[in-house]
């Protein structure tokens, strides 16, 4: 039976799976206080929190800034982007009464990839170990690695001992051979090392990357839904994120350059605006679906160049018509990512919006159009301690970053896989590039 028809089949034997009555204890990553960062194009969040005794996270501190110096989620001016987030760690900072000195940060930036590689290791009839768990990762690494992009994720999906599968951990079980099934995410070296130095500049160090679409997914889907399936789409300012996640893993994630500034930017060129006050009539009065209203509601549009700063009128349709194309073309590559992945029929059965731009009127009945699929809006799980006022859709990567540290989506809570590699992103970028030359 191939990947697609087995994930088709879980689908389709359950309909709704109950979640536990209490939630699983986890494995916190962190220690004491910790910080997670959120770098993207129209906002920078940053969060100061620290993991209870329950396994959940507790929110100390909070700061956001409007996005400066990053587009599609990659750093483009320095400096700005320095200022910026500056600004939001130090709002965190002061609320929470503490320094931080590493973040968590999300993966927007460089072009992030996955894709599934297998690996197998020879065992030669004893029990699986922890050393072997990290040849594995090791091998996928050596298998994946690609000139001028660095590996960021190595999650695996499933493991094989000899004949059997679906092996969710193969430790201290005898086997000749060990197989795996990994879900490798990568992203463009040159983009990654400008996200460090920026960091650096605000004195700090990235102390994990994390893909923003997993974190929005973890964030907003329930245990049940990502053992069933389910896509997330993170519509952002920047970006759009989309990850597959099935049999409680994520199998698939992608990133498309279109988000919410683009429509705005469409609006400013077509009615000749200002991008600020385009913003404002996206915001009030944008919508991805038509009403018969639109014709007769006039808005009020300052026009640019215009002496005696000129005020024209233009029928809300006119503004709906302006929207809708570029929504129909997110959806529309969202739908070619998923089918280049050979995953239609897994991750099209069921969608999630969240996102800042996942919020405007007539979004979800567009997807749901386009993609035929059954398409819900979600807010993020509460995360106790975060101002209602951070707690939309917007934040829902934010939120995903929380859970990550409190060992949310961690496929192994007791084992380092880079334990014998040099810690810190810029460090194993620099110790690549040796191997390399």
């Amino acid at each position: 039976m191939n990947e697609i028809s087995r994930l088709r089949g879980v689908t389709q034997a359950v309909d709704l799976i109950e979640e536990p009555a209490e939630r699983p204890r986890l494995k916190p990553r962190y220690s004491g206080a910790f910080g997670v960062l959120d770098i993207g194009t129209s906002k920078i969040v940053c969060v100061i929190a620290r993991v209870e005794s329950d396994g959940s996270p507790r929110v100390l501190g909070c700061g956001w800034q409007r996005g400066r110096g990053v587009r599609a989620g990659a750093i483009v001016d320095i400096e700005e982007a320095e200022r910026a987030i500056r600004a939001a760690v130090g709002q965190a900072e002061e609320e929470a009464g503490t320094r931080l000195k590493s973040v968590i940060v999300n993966l927007s930036a460089g072009q992030p990839e996955s894709r599934l590689l297998s690996v197998e290791w020879e065992i030669g009839g004893r029990a699986v170990a922890d050393a072997d768990l990290r040849r594995v990762f090791a091998g996928t690494r050596l298998r994946a690695t690609q000139e001028g992009r660095s590996i960021v994720h190595n999650l695996p999906l499933s493991f094989a001992v000899d004949e059997a599968t679906g092996v969710t951990d193969p430790r201290g079980l005898f086997c000749e051979k060990l197989g795996a099934r990994m879900n490798v995410i990568d992203a463009v070296t040159t983009s990654l090392r400008s996200l460090d130095a920026c960091l650096a500049r605000c004195d700090l160090e990235i102390a994990e990357l994390v893909s923003a679409p997993m974190a929005a997914g973890m964030a907003t889907l329930t245990a049940g839904q990502r053992m069933l399936g389910a896509t997330v789409l993170d519509m952002g300012g920047g970006t759009t994120g989309l990850a597959v996640f099935a049999e409680g893993h994520l199998l698939h994630t992608a990133q498309i350059p279109i988000g919410g500034v683009h429509v705005t930017n469409d609006i400013a060129n077509v009615l000749h605006t200002m991008p600020n006050h385009a913003e404002r009539l996206k915001t009030l009065y944008g919508s991805a679906q038509s009403s018969p209203d639109d014709e007769r509601e006039m808005l009020a549009v300052p026009m640019i160049g215009e002496e005696d700063h000129h005020i024209a009128k233009v029928p809300r349709s006119m503004v709906v018509r302006v929207i809708q194309p570029r929504l129909e073309e997110t959806f529309e590559l969202v739908r070619e990512r998923i089918e280049a992945a050979g995953l239609s029929r897994v991750a099209l059965q069921r969608v999630v919006l969240t996102g800042g731009a996942s919020q405007l009127p007539g979004t979800r009945d567009m997807a749901a159009r386009l993609l035929g699929a059954d398409v819900r809006t979600a807010r993020p799980v509460p995360v106790r301690g975060l101002p209602d006022s951070s707690s939309g859709p917007a934040f829902a990567t934010a939120v995903g970053l929380l859970g990550w540290a409190a060992g949310e989506g961690r496929a192994f809570h007791d084992l380092d896989p880079d334990q014998d590699t040099p810690r810190g992103l810029l460090r194993r970028v620099l110790e690549f590039l040796k191997q390399r030359l």
